[in-house]
């Protein structure tokens, strides 16, 4: 049995623990809120824009306008796997990481194993993971992740579409967490190029064959490379959001146990304490039998 010393010293140590995860629940939800907001506000502006990307392109294929929407061979396959710099988030990183492996085990079996298969890390814990395995792992950034900036997504997303262009890679995947809410985040495997034209927004409607002004492979060299920045950013925004409600549920766990176990932990201090001033009691008692 645990000596009065010992329950109190763990009753020291869970109590400071429980005043860390208490703050750290408390900076997730001021952060989940701000970013909250921000992919909010972001997410009907990029339907939009694609709702008009797929509107433009209808019939750009019959022009010969095939550069983004061309369907090589996945020969060389480029991942962006978007992670968070620390942990004490749940399952955040695991369930993402987990979700890259299968992408790339299970669909580029082949790819992978003849070294194919290339990575850009944003977020600490997705390099260091795939670092320790020997993944080819191009670029990692800290720093984008963290606080994603349009400017620097923006950069990141023409430089990707380089590489597509110039027939680097042949397929360019976003791998990140998608926002629901504070409780649930979803891994999601999102294709980056080529386009993929037949994922149609709800309410989406066949348009006429419009005569346009300028003409189309002008509009598309204008709308295509905007869209990419914004689907990059969003998917960043995604990433941020759903890390702070991750953070936030699993500190405001990491509280409640806390707080279940200083009770158990108070309950068997007094149980000792009692069972110590019994024994003691009963020494008396007996001494003074025994006078």
């Amino acid at each position: 049995m645990q000596t009065l010393k010992e329950i109190r010293t763990r009753i020291k140590s869970v109590s400071s623990t429980r005043q860390i995860t208490a703050a750290m629940k408390m900076v997730a939800a001021a952060k989940l809120r701000k970013a909250q907001d921000a992919i909010l506000r972001l997410r009907p502006y990029a339907s939009a824009m694609h709702h008009i990307l797929l509107n433009v392109t209808v019939g750009a294929e019959k022009n010969g306008n095939k550069i983004f929407t061309e369907n090589r061979e996945p020969e060389n396959i480029l991942i962006v796997l978007v992670t968070a710099n620390r942990g004490l988030c749940g399952a955040f990183n695991a369930n993402v990481i987990k979700h890259v492996r299968m992408l790339t085990e299970e669909k580029y079996t082949q790819q992978l194993g003849n070294k194919q298969v290339h990575f850009i890390c944003i977020g600490k814990k997705g390099y260091d993971f795939l670092r320790l395995r020997q993944y080819p792992v191009l670029a990692h950034d800290q720093e984008l992740g963290e606080k994603p900036r349009f400017e620097e997504a923006a950069k990141l997303a023409d430089e990707l579409k380089t590489w597509f262009i110039e027939k680097k890679y042949d397929r360019i995947y976003l791998v990140y967490n998608q926002f629901k809410n504070a409780a649930v985040q979803m891994p999601v495997a999102e294709m980056f190029l080529p386009l993929r034209m037949e994922k149609k927004p709800s309410g989406w409607q066949r348009p006429a064959d419009y005569i346009m002004e300028p003409s189309r492979d002008v509009l598309l060299e204008e709308l295509i490379p905007r869209s990419l920045r914004i689907q990059l950013f969003k998917a960043l925004t995604d990433s941020y959001a759903a890390e702070q409600g991750a953070r936030m549920t699993a500190m405001h766990q990491a509280t409640d146990n806390a707080t279940e176990l200083l009770r158990e932990l108070q309950l068997t201090y007094n149980k000792a304490r009692q069972a110590a001033i019994t024994k003691e009691l009963s020494e008396i008692v007996g001494g003074a039998d025994a006078l």
